[in-house]
């Protein structure tokens, strides 16, 4: 378990200058699906192409959308989400593409606009506090869903929530810095998100104006992707743990687990 502490210093990392557009795995009715694949590691590999992938709501997925995603040759899907959110929009369509589908939901309930207290805060610190909240009780998800990801066959697999933002950031920064990623690059790949958000919000006033104007009355740090907060959880992971596979250990993820990713996600450079 995480302990709460003093949010770390957040640094600088221009958004803008970070997209890559060649992650996005361009969709019509699903907005922030992207490659993990490509980033160096400390050891001097790199994450594979085309083996790992976080999106948004995969249950949009339907006609040309779904003959993309096909082509990729997924195997694996791993959905976030609350028994809620599956209950009232469905799942990603197994029975048009049928793939190993795991439901391991990382919260209980979505978050309460109430649970902002100030709202001129700066959106980095609600982030990083929720998102050690997450940790917390989203424990025995996340630990399952490296041990899902390295079961032999697993990969291509893609793993998302909702947004792609939150809990899908969350597991993409654990599974990246386990891998021995950089910060600065497992953080650059959580602001993408933000690019993610324009684009969701611009299909939504199109095909759900209604769901725009609850976007509008929420708070706006539901829909940032603010650096400074996965800055913030990767700093505390290292001063609590010493690394983010220590942090892993105590969770129930072997060396073993982690060696095996490593075997089917990295490559030489």
């Amino acid at each position: 378990m995480l302990v709460a502490g003093t949010q770390p210093a957040a640094g600088t990392v221009d958004v803008m200058s970070t997209i890559e557009t060649s992650r996005v795995i361009t969709l019509g009715a699903v907005h922030n699906f992207r490659d993990l694949g490509g980033y160096p590691t400390a050891d001097g590999r790199v994450t594979r192409w085309r083996t790992l992938f976080r999106a948004d709501g995969l249950q949009r997925l339907a006609d040309d959308d779904l003959e993309v995603v096909r082509a990729l040759g997924i195997n694996t899907v791993i959905d976030l989400r609350t028994h809620m959110e599956l209950a009232e929009r469905g799942t990603f369509p197994v029975e048009d593409h049928p793939v190993a589908f795991h439901h391991l939901p990382v919260i209980d309930v979505t978050w309460d606009p109430g649970e902002v207290a100030d709202p001129t805060a700066p959106h980095a610190d609600f982030l990083f506090e929720k998102y050690l909240e997450m940790l917390d009780m989203g424990e025995p998800a996340l630990a399952e869903a490296f041990r899902v990801l390295a079961v032999p066959g697993a990969l291509p697999a893609v793993f998302h929530c909702a947004a792609g933002k939150d809990r899908t950031g969350l597991l993409a920064a654990l599974v990246l810095s386990a891998m021995g990623v950089s910060d600065e690059d497992v953080v650059r790949d959580y602001a993408l998100t933000e690019a993610a958000m324009v684009r969701m919000v611009a299909w939504f006033e199109q095909h759900n104006p209604a769901l725009v104007r609850r976007f509008e009355q929420q708070p706006s740090a539901f829909m940032s992707a603010a650096p400074g907060a996965m800055e913030g959880v990767l700093s505390l992971i290292r001063d609590v743990h010493g690394s983010t596979r220590e942090y892993l250990g105590t969770l129930g993820v072997s060396s073993v687990v982690l060696a095996d990713l490593e075997d089917a996600l990295l490559t030489a450079a």
